[in-house]
This record gives structure tokens, sequence and C-alpha cells, in this order.
């Protein structure tokens, strides 16, 4: 067989369900449609909410980036609905790896997975650190002070990074459902923080702050060389702050503060009845966070005029500027729990991503170990547990951040193309939910991810080729050798 056939090879979707049973790499199923939507709320909202709302205000949408945020939502409803196709049709861990794997063949699954990778631990290090800078405001306020060695940008071990993340890392190792209660507990709080915010600002808001609703448009300074955004570079196209082009581009921006309901995927071994319940957690989990960053942005412009908005916290801002300072901490507090449920729930999307790459030997196999009390794969969740421990703890993760953005949108591309392909290749499977008017929600997916990226820096794209070749090397040398669907015959070839 060409090496070529053998890369492109897909693992059926009855092998890949099969594979849930296994004894030694089975998942226990825990979890209901409740605990998937408040798993996707806890990592959607988040650094999103608390930070991006001023920072676009200000600087792109003015008084109408609520509009950003509807038109972003309406983009992830789009790859939203992609993935509830797949995860009622193949509800196996893995989420987007597993899905390529049925649909794109081999060396595509990897290629995922390997994105994946980058995507998930670089998204939880970045978290744990703004976490941590949190934190530290947090005991400033109350008289106690970390030293900058230890904590910050510049810190030369973020301490209360790593203790995050190795304090959540023992909580994913203890059982999905004690992570289902914690992350429950966690996002209650958040999520009465926000209401909080919604209601009390609502006090405060002028009339006056929402005119112009959209401000005039004018050209962005000019961004030169590899920071400059790749359409600029490839069709000339300089962005535009403001008016209707300024609310699109800050659409491409706010989009990133809905990553994360694809994590809800990652979860489906683990669900009691996933073909119901992975859909109604997955579009459940967008609806309810997109309503709660619209709601939050119209209050918080409507508080504070959007050219006066604080850019790194500007709903605590917006209080402080108007002497509710009892409120500003609050809010603080909320922003501290929101992280917290961010980075645990980044950490188990890539564990049961890495899981799965494992039981198919794309990953040595030994990583896949689930164990015997507790019912997770512990080996693997450990291991992600001290890199990205040590990631936050040694590394400013905040100029690599955009490669969390890039990862993410490539996976969506990917599924939405695989809706189309297992359509036509498998019409036989029962699909407990089915994507609406395909193949046009999928196309349309698809453009308007890779429009998203194509705003993203030429830097981003070329860290994210050099990542992308690096898996492309692993693969060959490892991957393709030792590959179940390579080396066992019971596998068809597709």
């Amino acid at each position: 067989m060409s090496v070529l056939r053998t890369m492109f090879r897909t693992k059926p979707v009855e092998l890949s369900i099969e594979d849930t049973e296994g004894s030694g790499h089975r998942l226990r199923r825990h979890l209901s449609a409740l605990d998937l939507t408040v798993f996707g709320v806890g990592v959607i909202v988040g650094t999103g909410i608390f930070v991006l709302t001023g920072q676009v205000a200000r600087e792109t949408s003015g008084p109408a980036v609520a509009l950003s945020f509807v038109i972003a939502g309406v983009v992830c409803a789009l790859a939203a609905l992609c993935y509830a196709e797949f995860a009622s049709t193949v509800p196996v861990a893995g989420s987007a790896y597993t899905f390529s794997y049925a649909t794109l063949g081999e060396f595509p699954a990897w290629i995922v997975g390997w994105d994946l990778m980058l995507e998930l631990a670089l998204g939880g290090a970045v978290v744990a650190v703004g976490w941590s800078g949190y934190f530290a405001e947090l005991l400033a306020a109350m008289g106690v002070d970390l030293p900058s060695s230890l904590t910050g940008e510049n810190a030369t071990f973020n301490v209360p990074a790593a203790v995050i993340v190795l304090a959540l890392t023992a909580v994913l190792v203890a059982g999905i459902k004690l992570s289902a209660r914690f992350n429950l507990v966690i996002v209650t709080v958040k999520v009465a923080v926000i209401l909080l915010v919604i209601v009390a600002g609502l006090f405060f808001v002028r009339s006056a702050n929402f005119t112009p609703f959209i401000p005039p448009a004018h050209p962005t300074p000019a961004v030169e060389g590899l920071k400059a955004p790749l359409i600029q570079t490839l069709f000339g196209l300089t962005p535009v702050a403001y008016g209707v082009l300024g609310v699109f581009s800050g659409a491409a921006i706010v989009f990133f503060a809905f990553i994360g309901f694809d994590i809800v995927a990652t979860a489906a071994e683990e669900t009691r009845r996933p073909q119901r319940d992975l859909p109604v957690g997955i579009i459940a989990s967008l609806a309810i966070c997109t309503f709660l960053y619209v709601a939050v942005s119209l209050v918080v412009v409507g508080m504070q005029r959007y050219d006066r908005l604080n850019r790194s916290a500007p709903l605590a801002g917006a209080f402080r500027a108007l002497g509710q300072n009892w409120l500003a901490t609050i809010i603080s507090v909320g922003a501290l729990a929101g992280l917290t449920t961010v980075v645990m729930i980044l950490m188990l999307g890539q564990s049961r991503v890495f899981f799965a790459m494992s039981r198919d030997n794309l990953l040595p196999r030994p990583l896949a170990a689930v164990h015997p009390r507790f019912g997770t794969p512990y080996v693997i969740t450990i291991i992600i547990g001290a890199v990205t421990a040590l990631l936050a703890g040694l590394i400013p993760l905040s100029a690599l951040a955009e490669l969390v953005n890039i990862g993410t949108l490539f996976a969506f591309v990917l599924v939405s193309v695989g809706v189309v392909i297992l359509r036509r290749t498998r019409p036989d499977l029962p699909r407990a939910f089915r994507t609406p008017l395909v193949p046009l929600v999928p196309v349309l997916s698809v453009l308007a991810c890779l429009y998203l990226m194509l705003n993203l820096p030429a830097e981003t794209w070329l860290r994210f080729l050099v990542w992308m070749g690096a898996g492309v090397v692993i693969y060959f040398l490892y991957g393709r050798r030792h590959s179940r669907v390579e080396r066992e015959s019971r596998v068809p070839v597709t």
C-alpha cells in the first residue's frame, strides 16, 4: 500500500465507538446535559468578558461592541452546529481529532490533534498567568504585596500560576464527577458576579454614552512587517477602527472570547446520553455566553464613555470611576473564579485529545491508561499538568496567545469540512442531531473562520506553520509506524 493511501485512510466510526468499551481504556460516564452546559460556560466565560469588552469598545467598535459580540456569536454558532452533529454521531473522546480521523484520514487527524495540543496547552498556561495577575491584585487590595519575582509577566518563576495549575490537575485526576461539581460551584460564583454587574450597572447607564452608537470610521495606525494582519499583507487592506468595518474587525477580536465550546465535545465518552446531551451542552453554553457578553457590553459602555474605558479591567474600572469600589472588588473575585474554570477545562480537553491519540497508538499507548479507582486518564493528565505549570511559571506567554486563536480556527475549519464528507461517505450512520442546511452552514463556517484567520498577524501564521512542521516530522518518525489503523488487519481500507 502506498504511503499516501496509508496517510489518508480513515478509522471507521464503529471502531472508534468500540474503543470506548475497551478494558483498561474505558472512561466512566457521569456527565449530564447540565454538566456539559456548565463546562461550556465555565471555559467560554473568562478573559473575554472581563477584558476584551473594554479593549474592543475603546479601540475598534465603540458602543457597537455589542454588535461585534453578536456577529462573533453567529460565526461560532455555525461551527457549533457542525460540532453538535459530529458529537452526537461519533460520541468518542478527542473532539476534532476523532472527527477528522473518521472523515479526512489519519494524517489530517494527527495534524488537528497536534494543533489542539498547541491550542489547549498554550491556552491553559496563558490563562493561568492571567489568573496569577488577578490573584496578586486581590492580595494587594488586602495589604499583601507579592514580590515581582514571583508573579507577573517579568517574574523569575510565576508561583501562583504554577500552583493553580497543579491544584487543578489534582482535581482532574480525582475524577470527572468531582471536576464537574467543582466547576459547577465556581461557574455559579462567576455567573452571579456577571449578573450583579448587569443589574447594578443598569442604575448608572447614561443614554448619552451610546451616542454615536457606531462612531465614524478612520484608518488605524499602519502596522508593517510580520506584525501586520495577513489580509493586509496579501491584499493591501488596511484595518479600520469604528464604522461598520470596525464592528466586523471587532468581531474578529471578540470571537476569541467564545473559544471553548468545542471542549464540550472532548467529554463525549464521559456523558451518560451523548447523542442527546452533547448537542444540548454545546449549543446551550454558546447561547448563554452570547447573551451574557451582549448584556455586559451594553451595560459597560452605557456606564462609561467607550473611549475612557480601562483597557485591562473595563468592568471594575467603570465601577471605580463611579465610586463603587466595593463592586469593583467583587468583580475581581468573579474574574478570578472565571479564569480558574477556564484553566481547568482547557486541561480537561487536552487530556482527552491526548487520550484518544494514545489509544490509536499515534502517541505511546501506555499514556492512555485509566486510573482503576477514579476512572480518569491520570498519566496523561499529570503530564499535561506538569508541562502547563512549567510553561505558566517560566514563560511570559502573552506574545504567543494568538497561536491559541489560529489553532482553534483551524480545527473549526476541519470539523466543518468533515460534516459534509461524512454525510456523503456514511449516510447510513444514525444522527441524533443534524446540522441544518448542509452544505450551506458548513461552507459559511469555513469561510467565516478563514476570514478571521486572515486577520491574524503574519508572524502568528509563521509560528503556526513551524509548529505544524514539527508535528509532521513526529508523525512520520513515530505515529505512522505505530498506528493501529496501519497495523491491525481488521481495519479495512476506505
